[in-house]
């Protein structure tokens, strides 16, 4: 909260130094405070629907099983710990979404047939319940010997046999050693390729065929030896690690992560493939911790809005415990939060995955198909709109006509405000990625000395007078440059020319501000602020602090009774329930790219703005402009 926020008292941020700044004076700190709140709409579930793994859900995790040889080490043996941590990923498969789990080798000590029956048998608490993949490690075969060894004790009991029925398991090498699953989270498919300690050349060439026949799967790659670090953190590639680099990982864009055990301490690096992309190489082993890593889960927790995967590690068979119970050892270890342990990798998804499954950009779409019952006015800055094609980074200038292409008439002009030049206004092929047209205006405006450019209505254009009695959908697409340069406090974005006074309207802090507007804080903060057509009020929506440097869809919805905005498709928290229908216009027209005070335009707006359309009737989120919204 900003110094002015805990020092007013007042019931919204001060809008009237909006106005007033606009035209000659720098905006000083706005106040702001709550307002009364429309009645909370149902909120998104927590987790997914139905208590079930959702493999559509764009947050998924990935868990990860290091070394638990200590565990199953002859008559030493104790199987509880990987009990509970079983119990864990069954429990809170759906809380968590959990996709899948993958164990990176060294399930036993000395491979023998009593720890690997002692091993499978515990494993049956996770079999039917949560897909998973084992791979050998050095302790679970002979150590000498590759993936052509031959028939073993782990082969037998974790061979492909074990995985036939699950529905994520695509198969194996003929020597059983190697398997592989697809599986499907975040609305897409993954690749989990499980090689073993000591991969042969018949299984590289294995894992190329996989990698061949699923070429727009992203991959995880799982061995027991890849990479070993200090205690710096730093992982660096084994000699067996650097063997499946150079023949398996780095020609093949589609590992973008590689998960290994064996050494410890745990360590993490980033290397480039020979496409230029990073490929996260991670250590993940405990056992040299207490109770031989008590059962250690990692979770890898993909965020594929946020572009992000939260990586954390934690003992379920420590963390179940009554915490009074917890011995010293249990309580310390727990739950790991070293850099190695606990992180986030931030992973534009759609970026890295572009090389071998691009997303197609959406096409555009004619305007006919954005124009539903009820549309009043619709603007779009292609040809169709403009009339002709344009170059990037052209002038628009002034006269220009955009045209309403619901052919009512209200057609838009383009004019300079003040003294500003060919810059103020440029016609650009950015656009947000769900936007009908791809196309946009760049607005150049500014305070010192107040700068821009705006389009307005002609007189006498029908949307100047439109009252809407029975509710309305304002919408817009736009783009804040990043970095945010220069004095914009209080930019308009788009307004109804003329004063409230003029209309009778007394609430305000000014009869000179226009009846309707939407504006932006110095804190970044949409403001839609409108004096209704029947209420003498000026009820207020105020938005978050919106972003840099990123498309955004706007959307203001007033259903007769009160008004709600949107951002990107979702409800902002402070709407006021106070009573507003309809929007007491003057007959004075309707702009793009600025607010008035006292009927003169100070500075314009700064950044870009795309396809923006009115409605005579409130739109329920799914018929915005925006299909992503």
């Amino acid at each position: 909260m900003s110094t002015d926020e805990q020092s007013s008292g007042r019931r919204h941020p001060d809008r009237r130094v909006l106005l007033r700044a606009a035209v000659a004076v720098p905006a000083a700190g706005a106040a702001v405070a709550g307002t009364a709140a429309v009645p909370a709409q149902a909120a998104d579930a927590a987790g997914p629907s139905g208590g079930r793994f959702d493999a559509d859900s764009p947050r998924f995790a990935l868990a990860v099983l290091p070394d638990t040889q200590y565990l199953f080490d002859a008559d030493s043996a104790d199987p509880a710990p990987l009990r509970a941590t079983f119990r864990h990923l069954v429990t809170e498969r759906a809380a968590a979404n959990i996709a899948f789990m993958t164990h990176l080798g060294d399930v036993t000590e000395h491979g023998t047939e009593a720890e690997i029956e002692l091993a499978a048998d515990t494993f049956r608490v996770l079999h039917g319940r949560v897909p998973y993949s084992v791979l050998a490690g050095n302790h679970d075969i002979r150590s000498s010997t590759d993936d052509q060894r031959g028939g073993s004790a782990y082969l037998s009991a974790f061979g492909p046999d074990r995985y036939r029925s699950m529905p994520t398991f695509g198969g194996a090498s003929p020597d059983g050693y190697n398997s592989y699953h697809v599986l499907r989270a975040g609305g897409r498919q993954w690749l989990v390729l499980a090689l073993d300690w000591r991969v042969s050349e018949q299984g590289l060439a294995w894992a190329q065929g996989v990698l061949d026949r699923h070429p727009a799967l992203p991959a995880v790659l799982t061995t027991h030896d890849i990479a070993w670090s200090g205690d710096d953190g730093e992982a660096r590639l084994s000699d067996h690690g650097q063997r499946l680099w150079d023949g398996l990982i780095k020609g093949n864009d589609q590992v973008f992560l590689a998960l290994g055990g064996h050494y410890w301490p745990p360590g993490r690096t980033v290397l480039t493939n020979d496409a230029g992309h990073d490929v996260h190489v991670h250590i993940t082993n405990y056992q040299d911790r207490y109770y031989g890593g008590a059962g250690m889960i990692r979770t890898y927790g993909f965020d594929l809005v946020r572009g992000v995967v939260d990586v954390e590690t934690f003992s379920p068979w420590f963390l179940a415990r009554d915490p009074a119970a917890r011995s010293p050892l249990a309580a310390e270890t727990l739950e790991l939060t070293g850099p190695t342990d606990r992180f986030t990798l931030d992973i534009d998804f759609e970026e890295r995955f572009a090389g071998f499954a691009p997303v197609p950009a959406p096409k555009p779409r004619p305007a006919r198909a954005v124009m539903p019952r009820g549309t009043l006015a619709y603007w779009r800055f292609d040809a169709s709109g403009t009339g002709a094609a344009q170059r990037p980074g052209a002038p628009l200038p002034d006269g220009t006509v955009v045209k309403d292409l619901t052919g009512r008439g209200n057609d838009l002009t383009v004019r300079r405000l003040h003294s500003s030049g060919a810059e103020a206004l440029t016609w650009s092929p950015e656009h947000h990625r769900g936007q009908p047209a791809h196309a946009s205006l760049r607005f150049d405006g500014g305070q010192g000395p107040d700068r821009g450019a705006v389009l307005t209505t002609a007189d006498g254009a029908a949307l100047n007078s439109e009252k809407f009695p029975r509710g309305y959908t304002i919408e817009t697409f736009v783009r804040l440059p990043e970095p945010f340069e220069g004095n914009h406090d209080w930019m308009g974005i788009l307004s109804w020319e003329g004063r409230n006074g003029d209309a009778g309207k007394t609430t305000g802090w000014s009869p000179l501000e226009p009846t309707c507007s939407l504006n932006l804080s110095p804190e970044r903060f949409l403001q839609f602020v409108v004096y209704p057509h029947r209420q003498d009020a000026d009820p207020t929506s105020w938005s978050h602090a919106v972003p840099v440097g990123r498309w955004m869809h706007i959307a203001v919805v007033n259903d007769g009774r009160r008004t709600v905005m949107y951002v990107d498709g979702s409800r902002i928290a402070r709407n006021p329930a106070q009573p507003s229908t309809g929007i007491a216009t003057l007959g004075k027209p309707f702009v793009l790219g600025g607010t008035q005070f006292d009927e003169r335009f100070g500075q314009g707006f700064y950044g870009w703005m795309g396809d923006t359309r009115i409605v005579g009737r409130p739109l329920p989120v799914r018929e915005f402009l925006t299909p992503l919204g």
